[in-house]
């Protein structure tokens, strides 16, 4: 039977298979996604079900078209209101958290353009790319905000700070195969074949014992979580106070 909340989510498809390989692919009516504040709140519902629901044997996230290019900044309200953020505050911890506490191996396909919360796919165990693919931060400090809400968390354990942070404060698409170089891709295949080589991976991991698969991610994500626990709430905090700087200096142009 198919669980409840596979249909719960606006911009989540999600499917699974005989083996209990579980496919999420985020999108906005069946093409690239808009993420917006629904998904925001969803998203941390989503991951949370999927962590708990044992029949998940391996997660292969993606997103439809590109990864995530585009964000409905209007759909969050006024940021610079600390009511607002608190709310942003509390999912977005709830989000990377969730997404932590899957507790089986998780694969990022990456397609396209993964130029919005990048961090998602950063908590995989192992990440793929199209050739053509390309990695960008587009609503922080390129936007007037700081990259706190687990950005630079993920992308210095990965790439190292030095790098994360040179990424960050001046923020170009970076491509597959640079990415590559920096050790967060770790395969790079040609385009449209990025979840079909994910579920290859898959069916070797499916050899193992399912004890022995939950036990390796489960190791693998534990400093990465640590890392979250300690660091993205106080950067959201961050963040929220930079959102509320903005929207006073944008306030002071109109006038």
């Amino acid at each position: 039977m198919t669980p409840s909340y596979f249909t719960r989510f606006a911009h989540l498809r999600l499917s699974r298979d005989a083996q209990g390989v579980l496919l999420v692919e985020m999108h906005s009516d069946g093409g690239p996604i808009r993420f917006d504040a629904r998904d925001h709140t969803e998203f941390t519902d989503a991951f949370y079900e999927i962590g708990r629901d044992r029949d998940n044997k391996i997660v292969i996230l993606t997103g439809v078209g590109d990864y995530m290019a585009e964000i409905d900044f209007a759909s969050f309200g006024n940021v610079g209101d600390a009511n607002a953020w608190s709310r942003v505050h509390d999912e977005g911890t709830q989000i990377l958290e969730n997404i932590a506490n899957i507790r089986v191996p998780l694969i990022a396909a990456i397609e396209g353009r993964a130029h919005i919360h990048t961090e998602y796919a950063l908590f995989a165990d192992v990440i793929i790319a199209g050739r053509g693919a390309t990695f960008h931060d587009l609503p922080h400090f390129a936007g007037g905000i700081v990259p706190g809400d687990g950005i630079f968390t993920t992308w210095s354990y990965r790439a190292g700070a030095g790098r994360a942070q040179a990424f960050l404060l001046n923020p170009q698409p970076l491509s597959a195969q640079e990415a590559a170089s920096w050790g967060v891709v770790n395969h790079v295949v040609d385009d449209g074949t990025t979840v079909a080589f994910a579920r290859e991976l898959a069916a070797l991991y499916l050899r193992q014992p399912e004890v022995t698969r939950r036990n390796s991610r489960i190791h693998f994500v534990q400093p990465l979580k640590e890392r979250v626990v300690r660091e993205v709430g106080y950067g959201l905090a961050l963040e929220g106070a930079s959102a509320n700087a903005l929207v006073q200096q944008m306030m002071a142009g109109q006038r």
